[in-house]
């Protein structure tokens, strides 16, 4: 049987000390928390659920679904603090997982399973009819499963970071992405039914991590580290590479954004690894639905829920006054709000990208980065026995951001091409694009090409990056287009724009071995001719 018990004093100090920490609007009532209650789905199993309940008349009820816990953050961090200001709040442990019964099946599972939590919530004699949806990562992939056949008490949705289509995710640049998904899986598996056995579990897990890197496969690498139902599931990753594969059907969402109506807030960080999903959505739904919304900030995928609490707390719950409360006096935002990295400042904008126009500078024989077209050739030679490393960037991991790049820009299997010091500032907002003739002499190849900002004192951050395998690569000479993810970034007077290329970034993405078939690696070199490479930054109108 469910307990229930009443928020005490020290409780509701510490949410009133992180509320105002946080920006947020004092606490309007005291809430109690029924935990474990158990939700039934369609085929009987029973999905652990805590409820947050004010006291007196709720304003709406939010609903998240995760598969990490229903302990902290999401305890305090939603839970307690959106209870104390009045709303129901329901935390779910997704099937599986911290005590919900069943068999984990990640993604595949949570549309029908939101649909019979929902059923449920239509029993419930203290639900009032209005519903929303909070969650980040896989409780943002989450939302959009539900979201595909939206309830009609469905005001709205506030996603983080959620992917809609997980092939993409896991498979979108043609490789596999296998230091997330591999951890991820490993993780997940460990925890059991959390608490600080399934804590210790995780921590063991992630050690052997370190270990499954070293692997010469992403077969091995799994078998060192996985088992039980995560060894099930990303096997059959492993088993799908194909994005037209009819096994990935139930893990894309994507006809949800081309009918969804209800307001919806998403929220992003320049350094989330789903970053470049978060910003199609934003742009699908806004054609036909005004009521979408867009907040990037200057967060890596972990930060947002940490980091982040000082812009999104306040907004989330300003989001929820306006669209499950009807409390008409929350103000509305503007359709696009971006931190402007660089600048360090937050840009509301109308919408997304920016008008403006582009600024060309093309790779130089000396490794410089200039104005006028380059001539000659730049080569380097990948080898997949020693593979490029992965050092920062968009992806999961606790060392993704903006890490100095400066080590790895030492390695003979790097190329750089560096810009003078600025004299004046340049504004790139938008979606950088670089063009390169390319000749390789092993069509088994990969490109990974960074914007990196290069500060006075010699540090190179990344500011945006894209990778991919190469579907079509010939031994003659062709011409490969790659538009970098999103940013909005200024240089500032004195730094450098850096322009990094390579062909691998090992575990973040799995090692291109060269060949076709099993039996070892195959080098692969590249030639960039330069006469035909150029980087095109988009520039904001009034800009250089």
């Amino acid at each position: 049987m469910a307990a229930s018990r009443a928020a005490g004093p020290l409780a509701r100090a510490l949410g009133a000390l992180h509320g105002k920490a946080v920006g947020l609007p004092p606490a309007r009532t005291r809430y109690r928390i029924r935990t474990a209650l158990r939700v039934p789905t369609r085929d009987d199993a029973e999905l652990l659920t805590d409820h947050y309940m004010p006291e007196g008349e709720a304003r709406g009820t939010v609903l998240i679904r995760s598969p990490y816990g229903r302990g902290v953050p999401v305890s305090w961090m939603q839970g307690r603090m959106l209870a104390a200001r009045g709303y129901d709040v329901l935390v779910q442990s997704v099937r599986g997982t911290t005590g919900s019964t069943g068999t984990l099946r990640p993604f595949v599972q949570e549309a029908e399973d939101a649909q019979d939590t929902v059923a449920w919530l239509r029993t419930q004699r203290w639900f009032d009819g209005r519903l929303a949806t909070f969650g980040g990562s896989y409780s943002g992939w989450a939302q959009w499963a539900l979201l595909q056949d939206p309830p009609p008490e469905l005001r709205g949705a506030v996603i983080a970071v959620g992917p809609h289509d997980m092939q993409k995710a896991i498979y979108g640049t043609g490789a596999l992405a296998l230091a997330d998904f591999l951890a991820w899986s490993a993780t997940v598996g460990a925890q059991g039914d959390g608490g600080l056995r399934g804590l210790r579990a995780q921590l063991a897990a992630r050690r052997q991590l370190a270990s499954a890197w070293q692997e010469l496969t992403p077969e091995a690498a799994a078998a060192s580290v996985l088992k039980g139902d995560a060894a099930d599931w990303f096997g059959e990753w492993l088993a799908h590479p194909d994005a037209d594969d009819p096994f990935w059907t139930d893990y894309r969402a994507d006809s949800t954004l081309d009918h969804v109506d209800v307001p919806i807030l998403l929220i992003g960080g320049w350094h989330d690894v789903f970053l470049d999903q978060t910003v199609h959505q934003y742009r699908t739904l806004r054609r036909h639905n005004q009521s979408v919304t867009l907040t990037i900030g200057p967060w890596t995928h972990m930060g947002t829920a940490a980091k982040a609490a000082r812009v999104m707390d306040p907004q989330l719950l300003g989001w929820l006054d306006h669209h499950l409360a009807g409390d008409k006096a929350a103000a509305a935002e503007a359709p696009v709000r971006i931190h402007h990295t660089g600048a360090r400042t937050w840009l509301d904008l109308p919408d997304w990208p920016p008008p403006g126009t582009e600024r060309a500078l093309w790779p130089q024989r000396d490794g410089g980065l200039g104005p006028r077209p380059g001539s000659g050739s730049a080569g380097f030679r990948y080898d997949p026995a020693d593979p490029t490393p992965a050092v920062g960037g968009r992806y999961i991991g606790t060392r993704s951001g903006t890490v100095d790049n400066r080590g790895l820009e030492q390695r003979p299997d790097v190329l750089t091409f560096t810009t003078g010091m600025l004299a004046e500032p340049i504004d790139v907002v938008g979606a950088p694009a670089v063009e390169f003739d390319l000749v390789v002499d092993n069509p088994h190849a990969d490109v990974f090409v960074r914007l990196c900002d290069v500060d006075r004192r010699g540090r190179s951050r990344v500011v945006t990056e894209r990778f991919a395998r190469l579907k079509r690569a010939t031994l003659e000479s062709t011409v490969v287009r790659l538009e970098l993810g999103a940013c909005a970034h200024r240089f500032a007077a004195g730094h450098r724009v850096r322009l990094q290329v390579s062909g691998g970034a090992h575990p973040r993405f799995a090692r291109n071995p060269g060949r076709d078939t099993s039996g070892g690696f195959a080098p692969v070199t590249y030639r960039v001719g330069l006469a035909g490479s150029v980087l095109t930054l988009p520039v904001p109108k009034g800009t250089q």
